[in-house]
């Protein structure tokens, strides 16, 4: 297990080529009252800036995501900083890309993932507490934030994806396969090997799932366990994808499990 939930590292055989790995929730810094001092976090758009300045004639990026998401604010500046950097970026989604997460893997020149790995795109959410002006501004400022969002979707899938589509999703609060995400645009290519999906239920213990999208991501994760197992068959015609309007797209796919 990591120790940290970041971690920037350069490859001995490559020093042009730095690893960065997210492993974990997204988090801003935070001030200790108590002790009157700043509390860094490794996972701040701070910490990341700071680490990617000491490199700065890198020209490979190396970017593995397993994280439910976290702030948005932070999440948003890390894509940002991610995109200006003018080394080529490969993000592998390592098991989940959730929220803000899936938004930072669309700075990636290249997305690979697992078969069964899977990424989660919903309007993002806040807490506030103010008065009706501050409460309304709150909810305009959430419509800029969601509209930068899918501005992100949108330039990594081109055509792909409409922005209606992309909009509608996030209002089901959609999942999405590895399959789903190359037919969208949202990712490139397959990994050569299955993700590690051990620690799959902490992730969706995190991600405050409802009762139905519990049961319809255990199913989806069964249901790969058993393909990886099952004896090789005969190519056959691939489903139809779901549609993004559907209502709780993840369980739409095994409406027939």
């Amino acid at each position: 297990m990591r120790e940290r939930m970041w971690e920037l590292k350069q490859r001995a055989e490559d020093p042009g080529t730095l690893e960065l790995y997210i492993y974990g929730d997204v988090e801003g810094d935070s001030y200790d009252w108590r002790r009157d001092e700043i509390i860094r976090s490794e996972t701040s758009a701070n910490a990341f800036r700071e680490t990617l300045a000491s490199y700065p004639d890198v020209h490979q990026i190396d970017l593995y995501i397993n994280s439910y998401g976290g702030s948005v604010f932070e999440g948003t500046a890390i894509y940002n900083q991610l995109k200006r950097h003018p080394a080529r970026k490969t993000v592998y989604v390592d098991g989940f890309a959730c929220s803000i997460a899936s938004v930072i893997a669309m700075a990636g020149d290249t997305v690979v993932m697992p078969r069964n790995a899977l990424m989660m795109v919903h309007n993002m959410s806040m807490g506030v507490w103010g008065n009706a002006a501050e409460l309304r501004k709150a909810a305009d400022d959430l419509d800029v934030i969601n509209q930068a969002g899918r501005a992100a979707y949108l330039e990594k899938a081109g055509d792909k994806l409409s922005e209606e589509m992309i909009a509608q999703m996030e209002d089901d609060e959609t999942w999405l396969t590895a399959q789903q995400c190359i037919q969208y645009g949202l990712a490139d290519q397959y990994a050569e090997q299955d993700a590690d999906m051990s620690r799959a239920r902490e992730v969706l213990q995190k991600a405050n799932l409802s009762l139905e999208q519990r049961i319809a991501v255990h199913k989806s994760l069964a249901a790969q366990l058993r393909q990886l197992t099952a004896p090789a068959a005969q190519p056959q015609t691939p489903p139809p994808a779901p549609q993004p309007h559907v209502k709780n797209s993840v369980l739409a796919l095994f409406q027939n499990f």
